[in-house]
This record gives C-alpha cells, structure tokens and sequence, in this order.
C-alpha cells in the first residue's frame, strides 16, 4: 500500500496534546480512536512522518478497516482532514488545531438535545418486533452482523443491551439498512454526542422515511457535507431534526434549477420566517419564484425589488385611504324642492 504523508497546519516542535482534545473530545471517543490519535501527534515529530494504514493496523494489532473508520472519525470532529487522490486512495492527512465545540465553524451542524422530529410517513416504518433469543443467535451467525455489533459496542462504550441488539436487528430486518450504513448511523449520532438507542432510532425512522439505503444518501440527507442545507435549517430554524426528501428537493430546485446562490437562498428563508414566523419550504419558494421571475441574481437585486414593492404599497395605500375619505361625495347628489316638500306635508296634514 503506498504511503501517506502526515503534516500540521502549524509548526510543531515536540509531541503535545491540547488542553481542548483532553477536556472536550478525548471523554467522548472510543479508547482505540483516541489511540490513533495520539498516534498521529507522535509521529508529525519522526524524522520521515511517512507511513501506511497497514504498517497502524499492525502497530495496534487491528484491522485497516478499524484505522480507516478511526480517521473517518476524527476528520467528522474535525481534528484532522483526510487527503485521496483520483482513485480515492489516501494519500495525505492534514492535523488540524482543535477548536472548541463551543465554537463550532460555520460548516459544522450544531449538536442538538432535541430528538429528531418523525413525520407520519416515518412512523408507518415496520413495526418493531421483539427478537427472541434464537432469532438474536441466528443473526449473529452471519460475520457481517457480528462484526456490526462489536463496532456498535466500540462506538456506544458499552456492551449492548437486549434492547440495543433489538433496535439494531429491527433497522437491519425490517428497514432493510446494510451493515455500512447502520454502521455510519451509530457513529454519526454519537459523533453529535448522542449514544441512546432511543435518539439514533428516530434518526434511522427519518432516513427510512426518505428512501435512505446507503451511506452516500445518507451523508446528503443528514446534510454534513452540504453546506447549503445547513444555511437553510439555520435560516429555517430547523433544529433536532434531518431534512426530509420533499424539503431537500426544494433545495435543490433553488440551487440547480434556478441558480439561486447561498446568499440568496438564505435571505429567502429568512424572509419565510419575518413574513409567517414558522419554516415553510411553500412560502420561500413562492418568494424564489417571484425572484427568479423577476430576473433577481443579487442580493441588490432583492434591495431593489424589495423598495419598489414598497412604493407600490405606499401608493396603495395612499390611494386606499384617499377614497375612503372621499367615500361620502362619490354617490350622485339629490336636489330637493324644499317648499314643495312643506305644501305636500300640510296637505298630507290636513287630510
């Protein structure tokens, strides 16, 4: 296997862990993951920081597979960036400063407490069963489902429960998720400091709900690497939830269809929520359709289309209350012949 080369963002002089890894990322990770880390620090100080995944597998008596998903791991809690080249061969991993999970970058999806949202579609998944013994063992014969649940045990830090080894038979069973992707699931909810069983199944439920079956759809869906999606739920105030597929293919409509950038879209999504206080995909994209159709391209543009439609509502209304106080002189005037009146009333009277 070829070699990778291993370099900082910074000048490094001698093997140190930061203060930030030790106080807010080591308690959270796998013993193993942390292992490879601290790996990584060390070997930035050898005369050659050239080496391979197998010559770390070997080194650590694991599997390639275990490092590759220990990197995965720690370039998704962005403390290193992993480099590949055409073939998707890794060539390169970059270690990054850490930075405080106070301080999240613009790109990174803010941890939620909330559990995720499931929509009535979501909830007409499967229903869960309960596993018997022997059906629990015969799962387990398959090498795939073993090797799922000694991860599932690395990433959750515990042995697995009755109910865990439930949950994680019913997504693979009954919601047709492949091992790789159960596999992703577990480690992206706890790489958002979730690790109850009970969170990363509402998590599962959504991805069923939009037709999620691997990891690649699963990454959009979640939106981690798309950063346009994270503006709009930032936008939207959408928090505790993924993206359901209806409202990424508005999304996408905006970006794609109507060339619409970032900005542009963001200012939309904003404007759905001063205009009606809740997120509606509806009523932003009525307001890109009206951009789009009105040649807006900048955020000028809405400057400008925003003050003419405040004109036309000035004028509107100047109008409006114009004819109002004019209300009482716009119906056709009488004439009365008064005295006439008074000789008809005596005659009615004497009568």
């Amino acid at each position: 296997m070829a070699k990778i080369n291993l370099y900082s963002d910074k000048q490094v002089s001698a093997t140190s862990v930061s203060n930030i890894f030790i106080d807010e990322y080591m308690s959270d990770a796998n013993g193993e993951f942390v292992k490879i880390y601290l790996y990584l620090l060390r070997q930035l100080n050898s005369s050659d920081a050239k080496f391979s995944i197998s010559e770390i597998a070997d080194k650590f008596e694991h599997t390639e597979k275990d490092i590759k998903r220990a990197l995965n791991y720690w370039e998704r809690m962005q403390l290193l960036h992993l480099e590949y080249d055409g073939n998707e061969n890794l060539t390169g991993i970059q270690l990054l400063d850490a930075q405080s999970k106070e301080q999240p970058t613009s790109a990174a999806l803010a941890p939620s407490t909330e559990e995720p949202k499931v929509t009535p579609a979501a909830l007409e998944a499967p229903k869960k069963k309960s596993y018997s013994s022997d059906e629990l063992k015969q799962f387990r014969e398959q090498e795939a489902i073993e090797e799922l649940l000694f991860i599932a045990e690395q990433y959750l830090g515990r042995t697995l429960t009755a109910s865990d080894l439930n949950a994680i038979i019913y997504w693979f069973d009954e919601l047709k998720f492949s091992p790789e992707l159960i596999e992703y699931l577990i480690e992206y909810c706890v790489s958002k400091g979730h690790s109850s069983i009970r969170y990363i199944e509402k998590v599962a439920l959504a991805w069923a709900e939009s037709h999620c079956r691997t990891v690649e759809e699963a990454k959009l869906i979640n939106g981690q690497y798309n950063q346009l999606y994270h503006t709009v739920m930032k936008a939207m105030g959408i928090t505790g939830r993924i993206l359901v597929s209806s409202e990424t293919a508005y999304i996408d409509k905006w970006k794609n269809d109507f060339g619409f950038s970032i900005q542009l879209i963001q200012t939309a999504c904003e404007k759905t929520i001063q205009a009606i206080h809740e997120p509606s995909f509806e009523y932003a994209d009525r307001i890109l359709s009206n951009w789009k159709a009105n040649g807006v391209a900048t955020l000028d543009d809405v400057a400008k289309v925003d003050s003419a439609h405040q004109k036309r509502q000035k004028t509107a209304t100047t109008v409006s209350r114009a004819a109002a106080k004019n209300k009482f002189n716009n119906f056709d005037q009488r004439s009365y012949d008064y005295d006439q009146l008074e000789k008809m009333l005596l005659t009615t009277s004497v009568q």
